[in-house]
């Protein structure tokens, strides 16, 4: 993994994604190898995504003059992890949340247990937590999320965070075809075991190209049987994340909020 320091003239951006004003990301590049990750794509980045991290070592500093005479809601991250394992030694995120104010509502987007370390924090904002879960099962999860925490360890994390008065979430996506619906009904269970606020639940959406042949390639090398499966559901008219969307429809009477976003 190659590591570098740079310095950023500005941390935060206004955000495309509808429900945050602005989002954060304190790194460039991420070391959790999701194989479905559409940061680069978003980024226009030609490095090969997961063997890079750029550390904007000044960022909680930038921050300060970003804040000033504003307010609002920020994502932190919207293409990074902001606790992948790097943030241990730099503790960059940690800087940041120490400089926002309850001027901004934050909500905090991530796939690892690290997040529990800035609980201290996260109880001096207006702020929420979330943790993306794409499939309970971890021998899938080695395979498309390599580096992450395991499912088990992060729906840990969220029961850690409701428990200490966090408002939490899951985002269950992107909905892998015929990996994340496995076992729906014990996975849907785990998740309302958890007692989050919230579950936002999205459907993997790629076209063909770059994107596609990454994840074609890891198919072809560990389920090859599932190549022209996937090919059908992402690239032909079909209804399966329709139905699929009828299937996680039946737990929404639980109390827990549901938000589809497909």
């Amino acid at each position: 993994m190659e590591v570098k320091e740079v310095k950023c003239k500005t941390i935060m951006s206004k955000s495309g994604l509808y429900d945050s004003d602005y989002s954060i990301n304190p790194y460039r590049g991420c070391s959790h190898g999701c194989v479905y990750c559409y940061a680069p794509l978003v980024l226009r980045e030609k490095r090969k995504w997961g063997t890079f991290i750029e550390v904007k070592t000044n960022a909680s500093d930038v921050l300060l003059k970003d804040i000033k005479n504003k307010r609002g809601s920020i994502l932190i991250s919207s293409v990074t992890d902001p606790y992948q394992p790097i943030e241990e030694k730099y503790r960059i995120t940690r800087l940041i949340l120490e400089k926002l104010n309850k001027n901004f509502s934050v909500s905090i987007l991530t796939k690892s247990s690290l997040v529990l370390r800035d609980l201290d924090l996260f109880k001096k904002l207006n702020c929420e937590v979330g943790l993306t879960i794409t499939t309970m099962d971890e021998n899938f999860s080695k395979i498309f999320e390599p580096s992450a925490s395991s499912p088990e360890e992060r729906l840990k994390a969220l029961k850690i965070l409701k428990d200490s008065g966090i408002k939490t979430y899951i985002f269950f996506g992107p909905l892998l075809p015929f990996i994340s619906d496995i076992d729906l009904e014990d996975t849907m269970n785990k998740f309302l075991g958890a007692k989050t606020d919230k579950i936002f639940i999205d459907r993997l959406n790629i076209k063909r190209g770059d994107h596609w042949n990454k994840i074609k390639e890891v198919l072809e090398k560990n389920y090859p049987e599932m190549v022209e499966k996937w090919e059908k559901v992402l690239f032909s008219k079909n209804d399966y994340y329709d139905n699929l969307k009828q299937r996680i429809k039946k737990f929404e009477n639980s109390g827990v909020k549901f938000e589809f976003c497909y």
